[in-house]
């Protein structure tokens, strides 16, 4: 089945599937807040919102071809990657490759190959639960991998900055698959 783009971004924002936080704002608790900082939401809506983003993940999988879902999911990576000010962390380790592996180790405990001469990294996360900050509270039996391309565009997004140039990432392993651990092949 095939969708128009703009038909297709118009359904995913008026929803809130690409998780950007406006959705958040239509589903918050009063707007008289002082601060006028958005309340949290009641277990309710949390649960509501969760098996409609699991629901949605999985539509996508049924509705569109594995690239088109790799395509629009790998996008929404660049709110988490924001929100996290990424390009701030990363700024000391552009150029230097050889530094941010060390970082990666060092720091989160990931477990890094690579060949210099094939231009290949594996990156494996090293832990044993998934740690995407959306799936991981969906329930496996529901979920869609689908929700693992946005790992890929986040780390896509990671490692060109630090290579400077664009990446190509994989997610080769992952928890929500059943494996020990998430991993990535970085090609570049």
């Amino acid at each position: 089945m095939s969708i128009k783009r703009k038909e297709f971004l118009k359904k995913v924002c008026v929803s809130s599937a690409c998780l950007c936080g406006f959705g958040s704002i239509i589903y918050s608790k009063g707007t008289d807040n002082v601060s006028n900082q958005v309340q949290p939401e009641d277990d309710k809506n949390s649960n509501l919102r969760k098996q409609w983003i699991s629901s949605t993940l999985h539509a996508f999988n049924l509705e569109l071809d594995k690239e088109s879902v790799r395509k629009v999911i790998k996008r929404t990576s660049l709110v988490h990657y924001e929100d996290l000010k990424m390009d701030d962390l990363l700024a000391e380790y552009q150029g230097d490759l050889k530094k941010f592996i060390a970082f990666l180790q060092d720091k989160w405990g990931w477990k890094v190959n690579y060949d210099k001469e094939k231009r290949v990294l594996i990156a494996d996360e090293n832990k044993s639960c998934c740690v995407c900050p959306i799936a991981a509270d969906f329930d496996k039996e529901t979920d869609s991998m689908a929700i693992c391309y946005c790992s890929e565009g986040f780390a896509e997004k990671m490692f060109s900055k630090v290579i400077q140039t664009n990446v190509k990432a994989e997610v080769i392993s992952s928890i929500r698959k059943g494996d020990s651990s998430c991993k990535y092949k970085i090609t570049f």
